[in-house]
């Protein structure tokens, strides 16, 4: 392909975009793929239940996220890159039709799902969108280096069984997450430096959080499936209530000063590569897995309002809202060096809750969760009043403020 041709299907340098009506085609998908793996957590609350369901959904996150870091340097106003996105989007479709049986009959199709798409995605990127000789294309030449040997791995687990299966694809997992803390190393290759990749962070941080609109999306749907399928009383309409409010609380929570703070200070960090690495690809997964326990957990509490949860229910039930401001906490300290204390100490209520719900109603429980999410929204408010007051700025003004 000329190089003009190549130049033409790259973002111009320096030039922010938006996401585009395509990019938001292709997150539907995603929306289908979050709802399979809460599925998939809530048909096997145990363990081992819950070490497939996490599993599932880092797959399924490395899967949106790389195709994220490559849409930011891309133009998806190319026909050619319309294609290829629309290509991963079929690809992860049929990923995501598998996740019910991804350790049983269909993990072949899961895991060859997978294995397409990484490594389709990146030869596109390294042999059709980037010259010969140039930094794209050792860039992306690496990462592909790195997918085609965890494939090799997924692949094989999928044709094993069993404990083989969970120790190759754990292997491959491990391959998967720790090849950007090694910035794609290859043997007798010079390594990296992180400045080789340009994060355009305008485009960059509002797909990370459409993905979070994906993840509330989804606990939404779930919400409404959920109770249109039950008998309407009182409990379960006050369930309902406490479900979707609850919901609307954790919007509140990232959008209102975390989102905003996080791509300040993105925008404004010397090593913008590394800090979208950790902030964005690392622990925004973490904030995702909180609303995706939180959404396992209304549908819990919706089925059951006025009885007592079983221990594994119950731990689903109060640890969605615990590790979502857990991960906040984990995003502030990646970002400003510095601990949310509010958030620290509500997470901790929301695990004292669990102890009220061993002898308390599922309704009482929820009721208690989002009172503690109330009581954080309440405080960052109060946090910010007082700020005004002593005429310091605020936290959108000023960053790694949040609480």
């Amino acid at each position: 392909m000329a190089p003009v041709a190549r130049a033409s299907l790259r973002r111009a340098a320096g030039v922010e975009q938006r996401a585009t009506t395509l990019e938001l085609f292709y997150d539907l998908v995603f929306v289908f793929a979050i709802t399979q793996v809460s599925h998939l957590l809530l048909a096997h609350l145990t363990w081992e239940g819950a070490g497939q369901s996490a599993l599932v959904l880092l797959v399924v996150w490395w899967s949106w996220n790389y195709t994220t870091w490559v849409t930011n340097e891309l133009d998806p106003a190319s026909v050619v890159v319309r294609l290829l996105l629309i290509a991963l989007m079929l690809g992860s479709l049929l990923m995501a039709i598998a996740i019910p049986e991804a350790f049983g009959d269909k993990a072949l199709l899961f895991a060859a799902s997978y294995v397409a798409i990484q490594i389709g995605r990146h030869s596109f990127l390294t042999f059709v969108a980037a010259d010969r000789g140039t930094i794209e294309r050792e860039r992306a030449g690496r990462i592909l280096t790195w997918f085609v040997a965890a494939g090799l791995l997924w692949i094989a687990g999928a044709v094993a069984d069993g404990a083989t299966r969970t120790v190759l694809w754990l292997a491959a997992l491990a391959l998967d997450y720790g090849a950007p803390l090694v910035t794609f190393w290859v043997p007798q290759r010079p390594r990296l430096s992180p400045e080789a990749w340009e994060v355009g962070t305008e485009h960059f941080a509002e797909r990370f959080q459409l993905f979070i609109i994906i993840a509330l999306g989804e606990s939404i749907v779930v919400t409404g499936a959920t109770t249109s399928d039950l008998e309407l009383d009182t409990p379960r309409v006050a369930a309902f209530a406490l479900a979707f409010l609850a919901t609307a609380a954790l919007w509140w929570l990232y959008f209102s000063l975390v989102a905003t703070i996080a791509q300040r200070r993105l925008a404004e960090a010397e090593n913008r590569t590394l800090l979208a690495r950790d902030a964005y690809t690392y622990l925004h997964v973490v904030i995702v897995a909180g609303i995706l326990l939180s959404a396992v957990g209304d549908e819990l509490v919706i089925a059951h309002p006025t009885e007592e949860l079983p221990d594994a229910e119950l731990a689903a039930v109060v640890s969605g809202p615990a590790l979502y401001l857990l991960a906040h906490v984990a995003l502030r300290l990646r970002m400003a060096g510095t601990i949310g204390g509010r958030r620290v100490a509500a997470a901790v209520a929301c695990l004292a809750v669990g102890a009220i719900g061993t002898f308390a109603s599922a309704l009482v429980v929820a009721a208690l969760l989002f009172g503690v999410l109330v009581a954080v929204i309440v405080a960052d408010h109060v946090a910010a009043a007082r700020r005004r007051a002593r005429g310091e700025p605020s936290p959108l003004e000023r960053v790694g403020a949040a609480g």
